[in-house]
């Protein structure tokens, strides 16, 4: 299995380099170069199976020779043994035909664990077997920064930076990168928004004598990895409500894209996906590049879902490199004229291309609290808002006779200002995090300055 980059000027790698790199040298992002599929008695025959065989099955033809069976069934199951829920990925009805996918039973009670704590293990064999540190360095609107630091603390050969915007996440988002005690992880509060982070996390990668100097890392939903280990509960939920001999559709609350891309590969894979829907808050760049026709950034409004405001959506560029016929000099045209200009429009061709692939909506503020209310009311469950976003945007987009699976992507507690607002309740934590207010913080204020983010990288990872 052999991984390229979206703008075609980088080497091509396989899946263990690929995944240790994470940014390609050019600034692109890896993506297979041809997508493997399963056929449908394959898929049929996950019906049954345990979350963790089911990911072995699916991702293992992704993985190339870079890991053993042996290595990569162990890695999988230490992935998820510590996860609350032993389907790992449990599915909940709303309504008629409407179903929501827990993706939150992992240690940081986000979804973003089921590809973090994968990638940990993974790590820690590769880096293992060759003698090599590596220093990951991430940027995070909440969730990925917590999980990053759960999946890599403590680990050998791995030093973990992570960049949040201050002042800018929930209190237990941050509390979750911040109360972490191990000398080998550091939480950065940046002073700027999400996209300054992202943007300082992409100009350390482009430094070349700096990446290379540091063994620099990248585990952001860039990362090829954290994508192929998300196409995992796809499968496993179609599966659950009788694919592949039955269609199903997919709701994913969405800022960076790497979630529903997620979606998009497990449907290349062949599973009977009929429909996609990119749901946004009022951050919704995604969804006026779908309806216009055009990518065109305009501030970062903060929102009650949080990890959702984002106004570059890194994964985005993955969707365009096949929506153009896998033109690395196109894609790399485009993300020069979006560094220049603040946007591009999307050529006809890839435009439709991409409304044939995904639909869209937009919720506000006020909606996403009268979501969290409405299903409160109706079926007792709490969401949180970004999962509340993509239930408002499911009920309008869904067809009443194919099922919709609506991502839970996070827990409510992660949110509790906003939950108890819609509904009078503050959601409690998770027994197992009774203690996370108690615990004492450790961060350091930066400033948005790669410089200064650089020198400090130097003087605190383990040489």
């Amino acid at each position: 299995m052999r991984y390229i980059s979206t703008r075609g000027e980088a080497p091509v790698l396989g899946f263990g380099e690929a995944m240790l790199t994470g940014l390609a040298r050019d600034g692109g992002l890896y993506v297979p170069e041809t997508i493997p599929t399963l056929l449908v008695d394959e898929i049929r025959a996950l019906g049954g199976l345990s979350y963790e065989e089911t990911a072995f099955r699916v991702m293992r033809p992704f993985v190339g020779d870079a890991f053993s069976d042996d290595e990569f069934r162990t890695a999988i199951a230490k992935a998820y043994q510590g996860f609350g829920h032993t389907a790992r990925a449990p599915l909940v009805q709303l309504a008629p035909n409407h179903f929501l996918l827990e993706l939150f039973h992992g240690p940081t009670l986000a979804f973003k664990d089921f590809a973090m704590q994968l990638i940990g293990q993974l790590f820690q064999i590769a880096l293992k077997r060759e003698g090599r540190r590596v220093t990951i360095v991430g940027a995070t609107s909440g969730d990925t920064g917590s999980a990053a630091i759960e999946a890599f603390r403590g680990l050998d050969n791995v030093d973990v930076f992570i960049l949040f915007p201050e002042g800018r996440v929930s209190e237990v988002q941050r509390r979750q990168m911040t109360t972490p005690s191990e000398a080998n992880v550091h939480a950065l509060a940046l002073k700027g928004d999400f996209d300054d982070c992202q943007a300082r996390l992409k100009d350390m990668f482009n430094h070349f004598e700096f990446r290379d100097a540091v063994g620099l890392a990248g585990v952001n939903s860039i990362n090829w990895a954290r994508v192929l280990a998300q196409v995992v509960y796809y499968f496993t939920s179609a599966v659950s409500l009788g694919a592949p001999d039955r269609t199903v559709s997919f709701t994913v609350p969405t800022g960076n894209f790497g979630d529903i891309f997620a979606g998009y590969i497990a449907k290349r894979m062949g599973l009977p996906i009929d429909n996609l829907v990119i749901a946004t808050n009022q951050n919704d760049i995604l969804h006026r590049c779908l309806t216009r026709g055009r990518y065109q950034m305009d501030g970062v409004k903060p929102s009650i879902s949080p990890s959702m405001d984002i106004q570059i959506s890194s994964n985005f560029e993955r969707a365009l490199f096949d929506a153009y016929g896998r033109d690395g000099k196109a894609v790399s045209a485009l993300m020069a004229e979006m560094k220049e200009t603040g946007g591009f429009t999307v050529s006809q061709g890839a435009i439709q291309a991409l409304r044939d692939l995904f639909a869209s909506g937009r919720v506000s503020e006020e909606e996403t609290l009268a979501t969290i209310t409405a299903m409160h009311k109706a079926t007792g469950e709490l969401l949180c808002p970004h999962t509340a976003v993509g239930v408002a945007v499911a009920d309008v987009n869904r067809d009443r006779n194919v099922p919709m699976i609506t991502l839970a992507t996070a827990h409510p507690a992660k949110f509790p200002d906003a939950v108890e607002k819609a509904t009078g309740q503050r959601p409690g934590l998770p027994e197992r995090m009774g203690d996370l207010f108690s615990r004492p913080e450790r961060v350091t204020s930066v400033p948005n300055d790669l410089a200064a983010l650089e020198a400090l990288v130097h003087e605190r990872r383990k040489a």
